[in-house]
This record gives C-alpha cells, sequence and structure tokens, in this order.
C-alpha cells in the first residue's frame, strides 16, 4: 500500500464520519477510473466501512475499526475548536 492510498482512504472515512452519507453520494465523490487507486474498494476492504439500509436506499457507515481510526482526529478537532466555541463575545459599545 501507498502512503499516498493510506492518506486517501483516511480522507473518505473522516468525510464519512461528519454525517450520513448514502452509497450513491459515496461512489459518485470517491469513484476513480484509475485501477491503482481504489480508495472505496481499498477502505471497504480493510473493514473501515460498510453498506447498511437506510431510508433513501444503502447508506455508508463506519465500523468500529473506522470509528477508532478517526476517532482521534475527531477528539483532537473538537478539543482545537472548543475555545472558540467558548469564547464569549467581545462586547460592543452603543
Amino acid at each position: 500500500m501507498t502512503e499516498g492510498l493510506d492518506a486517501l482512504v483516511l480522507d473518505l472515512v473522516v468525510w464519512c464520519a461528519a454525517g450520513t452519507r448514502s452509497y450513491d453520494e459515496v461512489i459518485g465523490a470517491w469513484r476513480t477510473s484509475c485501477p491503482r487507486l481504489m480508495v472505496w474498494e481499498e477502505a471497504h476492504d480493510r473493514g473501515l466501512v460498510e453498506t447498511r439500509p437506510g431510508p433513501n436506499g444503502l447508506a455508508v457507515a463506519l465500523t468500529p475499526k473506522g470509528l477508532a481510526l478517526v476517532a482521534p482526529q475527531i477528539k483532537h478537532s473538537l478539543i482545537v475548536k472548543a475555545p472558540a466555541i467558548a469564547r464569549p463575545r467581545a462586547a460592543t459599545s452603543s
């Protein structure tokens, strides 16, 4: 496996972790015509994502293995963003 493909697989898993994605949306966004760069297939083969029945057809979900992969990034993202969210607004003079 190449480092570039590993980074793209991680990008796909993080992207899927950000919200519910339909199978069609994932395939449309991550399809490639390059036989050496099959990001969706690699993520699926590694057991990081799976398809499940959803309200509008198939949905893509992270597996426990996929969640474990992105958990450190999600925690870091929340830590980095928390101070900005918690910071009170500056008083404005009227």
